[in-house]
């Protein structure tokens, strides 16, 4: 573990922010939330795991008695949290009455599972209740030095994945088969889990989530290889490329180029003050220009951090300007239904001049 990325000064800044929100606590539950504050990795259970963090006090982390371990092994007790167990069969929220007192408005956990926000409302009666979220966006949104840092070596262990990638794209195999060898070769690059690998040949391209299935990729096909995985200091990396098994479609080829621009242009696009939406429409008007406007689906970046996808969101509408160490996927695509797709994606940080690629390798179609 990276000690620098998890240190007392989030609880901290975490406290100011919760001052400034008129919040008397924050409750939050088993997410990448959780581990921005304490580096807890926690298990997602029926068993109550909770931060209570309040204003004034102890930071308390409750834990199931069996989670204790784990508990133990993470940053938590060093970055000033108290760890408090509870055993099967006992009421947690009992602690949690305990480790709030008299709050009277509390910050929950924005992926907290339900079942746990309504018995937090029933132990809690006279708080109120808003999202944490409000609160901690703020604090994830502009990645430190460290945490780009953590980001850029998560780029590199993926760009060496798809530096390997003939070793596995060929005909005759399916995407499936593809995908497994992709996995374990996440792993070997360093991650400690592999978070997703669409593999999308042909006409799959079309479908941006795909994922992957038993269709045998054919020769002079397409295929997406989006991948990406979680270090072991959390951290996440994302990065799709496209490679055709032989010489592509004529019609492919063309779009490809255009996209390969429109990708260029977006990254080129960032800097400090520039708008999220202004990213977003450097990509979707080059795309649009060339006649495929239709064709791009989907917003063209989303944040990256702790989280896969978070803020900020490259998204029209989002009229948030770009700061120094926010980090944020470039990543449009072009989606022919019912014949073939690509997408070329790119994990970004605005720097205080511009912009670094976290991604290095080429992006150009790879043929296979």
């Amino acid at each position: 573990m990276t000690v620098e990325l998890y240190t007392p000064d989030r609880l901290a800044a975490a406290r100011r922010a919760m001052a400034a929100a008129g919040l008397d606590a924050l409750l939050i539950g088993p997410s990448a939330d959780l581990r921005y504050l304490t580096g807890y990795d926690a298990h997602a259970l029926e068993r109550l795991t909770l931060l209570v963090l309040p204003a004034d006090g102890d930071a308390v982390l409750i834990v199931p008695r069996l989670e204790r371990p784990a508990a133990e092994a993470s940053p938590a007790q060093s970055v000033g949290v108290r760890l408090v167990d509870h055993e099967d069969g006992s009421d947690p929220y009992e602690l949690v009455k305990v480790g709030v007192k008299a709050a009277r408005t509390v910050g929950i956990g924005n992926r907290m599972w339900a079942e746990q926000v309504l018995a937090l409302r029933a132990a809690l009666p006279d708080a109120d209740q808003t999202l944490a979220g409000a609160v901690l966006r703020e604090l994830r949104l502009r990645k430190t030095p460290a945490e780009v840092e953590a980001l850029r070596r998560a780029g590199q262990a993926i760009d060496a994945v798809h530096q390997r990638m003939g070793e596995w794209l060929r005909p005759g195999r399916t995407e499936a088969a593809v995908a497994a060898d992709i996995a374990a070769a996440i792993r070997e690059a360093g991650h400690a889990t592999v978070e997703f690998t669409i593999v999308a040949a042909g006409p799959n391209g079309a479908s941006p989530h795909h994922g992957v299935s038993d269709r045998v990729i054919r020769a002079g096909e397409p295929v997406v290889v989006d991948i990406g995985g979680a270090m072991p200091d959390g951290y996440c990396s994302d990065s799709t490329r496209t490679y055709c098994i032989g010489e592509p479609p004529a019609d492919f080829a063309d779009y490809y180029a255009v996209l390969h621009e429109a990708q260029r242009a977006a990254v080129a696009a960032v800097r400090p003050g520039i708008t999220c939406e202004s990213v977003d429409a450097a990509a979707r008007e080059h795309i649009a220009r060339a006649g495929y406007g239709d064709a791009f689906l989907h917003r063209t970046g989303h944040g990256i951090g702790l989280d896969g996808h978070e803020d900020p969101y490259i998204v029209a509408g989002n009229e948030t300007p770009l700061e120094p160490g926010m980090a944020f996927s470039v990543e449009p695509g072009i989606y022919l239904a019912g014949r073939h797709g690509a997408r070329i994606e790119d994990i970004v940080v605005c720097t205080e001049d511009g912009v670094e690629r976290l991604n290095t390798i080429d992006t150009e179609l790879v043929i296979l």
